[in-house]
């Protein structure tokens, strides 16, 4: 048998070895919780508690690491939060919001500042379904994507509060 070689990018007949990324969405019921690469990345995390939760993110350095949460209860009066891990890191990106009944469909855009989302079981969101997509993206910035159901007039989901 004759040894083929191949010259250029690497080729596999027998698929290749890579991160595992869990198919098992993790569920988060405690107040606060704070996210890491190798738990978290690429895996989808559950927001399961009515009373809220507090979700911290590991510093952006530009891994191109993946984080999907997902509201998987509706909030009652108390906040979701999503924040940055310190004062250097911020969010570029958007949130598109739709009322409740098929009322407009709204588009918010980050600050310069941004670095903190707050849904609120009303005006920013909060609802089972609403989903926040991050990608660490270069050092000190995540790149953010929210669908988000609201109630009453909107309001932007983005603060500077790290």
């Amino acid at each position: 048998m004759a040894l083929t070689t191949f010259s250029g990018p690497v080729a596999s007949t027998n698929g290749f070895i890579g991160p595992i990324i869990s198919a098992t969405p993790i569920p988060v019921t405690t107040a606060t919780v704070t996210l890491t690469q190798a738990t978290n990345a690429g895996a989808t995390v559950l927001l399961a508690r009515t009373a809220g939760v507090t979700v911290t993110l590991p510093a952006a350095t530009g891994t191109g690491s993946v984080y999907t949460i997902i509201q998987s209860v509706d909030l009652n009066s108390n906040n979701m939060i999503v924040k940055v891990a310190d004062s250097t890191d911020v969010m570029a990106g958007f949130a598109l919001q739709t009322g409740a009944n098929g009322d407009p469909t709204y588009a918010m855009h980050t600050a310069a500042a941004s670095d903190t989302i707050t849904f609120n079981a009303s005006t920013t969101g909060g609802f089972v379904g609403d989903t926040i997509t991050l990608i660490d993206i270069a050092t000190n910035l995540w790149s953010v994507n929210i669908i988000s159901q609201v109630i009453g007039v909107n309001a932007t989901p983005f603060s500077a509060t790290v």
